[in-house]
């Protein structure tokens, strides 16, 4: 690059790696260091009040955020999550993953995420709503179908996006559906959106393990996380004929080298809401669950849970990243020394935007796709963006792994945006 690239000083370790990544990627590309000045920091960040009157009459004014992080590529797309500990820094981080992920399937979004500062767990279902409208209603002015298109996120679903469709309806006087994705069937929701991310997973696994030799038939299985992600995922796995051994929710896990009966432990979950109490088998920890012996690992759960102390624990031959940035910077090194295949996070698990974008679509043009179509799209874009990634990383000018090929892929197409758009004064090369 022209000049030295200097780290932004933050605190929030998600939101530091991601930057670092982002200017290795920009260096080993040669890129203009314009590039990183565009990519280092949300074009926009926005932070409203909340106030609700909740059910005992008082007010309590929370916290929201929308981060717009680049839209060179076209409209900010990216989720909104209800999470009591969700901070500034962490929305501009997942808003950086969110360009990279539409720029690495070849959808035409930019990369935006939003939260609210609350505990949806204990909220009532009325409370909840008047969050999510008060939220568009604080937001309205920065959303839009061709502007911003959130999403379901942590704690929020197609009911809580029919809410936000509603009230951004009425706020604009002429129905605007496709202001969010995620929502339900009969408000313009797309068939297959609810495990869409956890087939994109499945289907970069299947290519993962195809191209180590490894039959999926009997195939050795272990998911971290029985939610949305990890259930679906888990049976989908089971249907290709991986033995899954171990599946695992925040409490702790379940493990047998013979295979789960898979469909019976996720009814047990959704009936109990708990793995615990599951017979014949054996109830392990969500650390134990992390170093079983198994062909593919897929963490589907929270971020930051193979770090520079378990990773080398870590027995599989393959990692497929369900959940964002489930591997801190430390157990990302350990693992590639180990030659553990990683598949990162920007690849593996968006299969989410991509059916959003499928969603979008169907909304502007005013048809639907039925559920074959849907998930054949999807395949082609995982697959495609899977091997391409694959291809940067086996390429001898990269000699890296395959986060940092994800990641050099997916910049390489913004910039060429930035280049063709005007945004690169000084060209897309860097003047060495």
């Amino acid at each position: 690059m022209s000049k030295n690239v200097e780290e932004v000083e933050v605190k929030d370790d998600t939101l530091r790696a991601t930057l670092k990544l982002i200017k290795q990627s920009v260096e080993l590309l040669e890129l203009s260091y314009d590039v990183y000045e565009y990519l280092r920091t949300p074009m926009r960040f926005v932070e409203v009040a909340v106030p609700v009157e909740m059910d005992d009459g008082s007010i309590n004014v929370f916290t929201g955020y929308r981060s717009q992080h680049n839209n060179v590529l076209g409209p900010y797309k990216g989720g909104i999550r209800y999470h009591p500990d969700s901070t500034p820094d962490e929305v501009k981080a997942l808003s950086m993953w969110m360009t990279l992920k539409c720029s690495l399937v070849g959808v035409p979004f930019g990369g935006g995420k939003g939260a609210v500062v609350c505990d949806p767990r204990e909220m009532s279902l009325r409370e909840k709503e008047k969050v999510s409208r008060g939220y568009i209603r604080a937001m309205g002015s920065v959303l839009g179908p061709e502007t911003d298109i959130p999403a379901p996120d942590v704690y929020t679903d197609g009911q809580v996006m029919a809410w936000m469709a509603d009230e951004y309806t009425m706020m604009m006087g002429t129905p605007a559906f496709g202001v969010v994705t995620g929502k339900p069937i009969p408000v313009g929701g797309c068939v297959g959106r609810e495990e869409a991310t956890s087939r994109g997973c499945v289907y970069v696994a299947k290519e993962a393990a195809r191209t180590l030799d490894i039959p999926l038939k009997g195939a050795r299985v272990v998911i971290q996380g029985a939610g949305n992600v990890g259930g679906f995922a888990a049976l989908l796995m089971a249907e290709e004929g991986c033995k899954i051994i171990g599946i695992s929710d925040s409490k702790g896990g379940v493990y047998d080298p013979a295979g789960l009966d898979i469909e019976s432990v996720i009814d047990h979950k959704k009936s109990t809401g708990s793995l615990a109490g599951i017979s014949d088998v054996q109830q392990i920890t969500n650390q134990e669950l992390l170093a079983l012996d198994c062909d593919i690992l897929i963490p589907a759960a929270m971020e930051n849970q193979i770090t520079a102390k378990n990773a080398a624990d870590v027995k599989a031959k393959i990692v497929v990243e369900g959940a964002n940035g489930p591997t801190t910077p430390e157990g990302d090194q350990i693992l590639k020394e180990n030659e553990v295949l990683m598949v990162p996070d920007i690849l593996a698990n968006s299969g989410g935007v991509t059916v959003s974008y499928f969603e979008w679509v169907q909304n502007n043009y005013g048809f639907r796709w039925d559920f074959a179509t849907v998930d054949q799209r999807l395949q082609e874009k995982m697959i495609e963006a899977f091997n391409q990634v694959y291809g940067f990383y086996c390429a001898e000018c990269i000699g890296s792994d395959m986060r940092t090929a994800a990641y050099m892929f997916s910049i390489q197409k913004v910039a060429e945006a930035m280049q063709y758009r005007g945004w690169l004064r000084n060209g897309l090369k860097s003047k060495q």
